[in-house]
């Protein structure tokens, strides 16, 4: 955006495409119109702009912009309020007046409407500012047919709501992923339902990808590597006895809330001297280090593959393999700091579930876990058919 851009779209008020605010504290407000920009009700497909640090009533007002405030309003894309993850952008300019500086979030249409902001779909038309009734909500889901840009939210019609387990979705996810208040006032039937959450669509009357990963009764059939396998060796190499063996099965919910039982149950601390007089409490392999990697194989994986994700156990290390490389534009060049997102509904399905709480912080939590620990930095192999984190073991004294 040049100056005079943004001058032109300051003095023409606020519209569809066009938000200000005085002041950067209201993330409230800020979240909502990131929301209502994504939904892009009026289909004009252009992005819309939240301008932070205008008075229209002072013009003389100046915002004092710091690195901090950006920071910020950038992590309102990735904190899992709003989902699925906006596509937008921060930036600072000048003052059209001179003077100072503003703040400019410009949020692109998504892909994969309804975007809620806690479980509401916020929307704008003109300058309305209002949640989506059923009727607006369903435009939006009929928008989103032409847009199967990943695996996960194109049509299986292998599958049907006979396979899935609609009541799992209707005690255990709906209650997490709408509010309260929006499921009270539901008068759609089920497969809207599931639509609405991008689990089923309702121009080709089937499920999506995603709703069958998430709530087939057994989705092994449609996709044969949707499981995980933990070995346990006796030593460091694969010819080694094996100690222990699990498969993880079944759909997403199962498996996850499987997986993360049995990880919980499976690290214990152990003393380790630090001096003559002191010692620390440490763990071979930090549990959150482990689960924070684990989750991310399983998010990110192929689903198209037929094998599944591998979590296999050393006598010096761990490792946790999925197939599917790096995707999109993530690279080894800006590996961690770059994500992108092969499964975007299945990211926010276990963002609702709570086993991922914010998104693009794996990798970093993973690594300040083993820090903490005492242990060595993880290492990571990523090549174009699979990724692979290996754990090292802690090094006692």
């Amino acid at each position: 955006m040049t100056p005079e851009e943004l001058k032109t779209l300051i003095a023409g008020g606020e519209a569809d495409r066009i938000e200000m605010s005085r002041a950067a504290q209201d993330t409230e407000k800020f979240r909502e119109a990131i929301c209502s920009f994504s939904n892009d009700m009026a289909g004009r497909g252009l992005p819309g702009y939240l301008i932070i640090g205008v008075d229209e009533r002072n013009p003389a007002y100046r915002l004092e912009v710091t690195t901090g405030v950006l920071e910020k309003l950038a992590g309102l894309r990735s904190d899992g309020a709003i989902m699925p993850l906006p596509v937008m952008n921060v930036s600072r300019m000048p003052h059209p007046n001179g003077g100072g500086e503003v703040i400019v979030i410009q949020v692109y249409p998504n892909d994969l409407p309804p975007v809620r902001y806690r479980g509401r779909t916020h929307i704008r038309i003109g300058p309305r500012k209002d949640v989506a009734s059923e009727s607006e909500e369903r435009v939006l889901i009929e928008r989103r047919a032409a847009n199967f840009r990943t695996f996960d939210a194109t049509p299986c019609p292998e599958g049907s709501l006979a396979r899935m387990d609609l009541e799992v979705f209707r005690q255990t996810y709906r209650p997490q992923a709408i509010a309260a208040d929006v499921i009270a006032e539901n008068h759609r039937d089920v497969p809207e339902q599931l639509a609405a959450l991008r689990f089923h669509n309702l121009g080709r009357n089937c499920p999506t990808n995603a709703g069958m990963l998430v709530f087939a009764y057994d989705p092994l059939d449609l996709f044969p590597g949707a499981r995980v396998q933990f070995v346990q060796y006796a030593g460091p190499g694969l010819e080694d006895d094996v100690l222990a063996e699990k498969p993880f099965t079944g759909n997403l919910v199962t498996l996850l809330s499987e997986l993360d039982t049995f990880l919980k149950g499976r690290f214990t601390q152990k003393p380790v001297p630090v001096s003559d007089l002191r010692e620390q409490a440490v763990f071979d392999y930090p549990p959150e280090a482990v689960r924070e990697l684990l989750m991310n194989a399983i998010l990110h994986r192929d689903y198209q593959s037929t094998s599944p994700t591998r979590f296999y156990q050393f006598s010096d290390r761990m490792e946790i393999q999925n197939p599917g490389g790096l995707y999109g534009e993530a690279s080894p060049e800006n590996f961690p700091r770059v994500n992108a997102y092969r499964n975007p509904i299945i990211a926010e399905a276990m963002h609702v579930l709570g086993y991922v709480n914010r998104f693009g912080r794996g990798i970093v939590r993973a690594r300040r876990a083993l820090e903490e620990n005492g242990s060595p930095e993880p290492r990571f192999d990523y090549q174009t058919s699979h990724f692979l984190a290996i754990i090292p073991k802690h090094l006692k004294r």
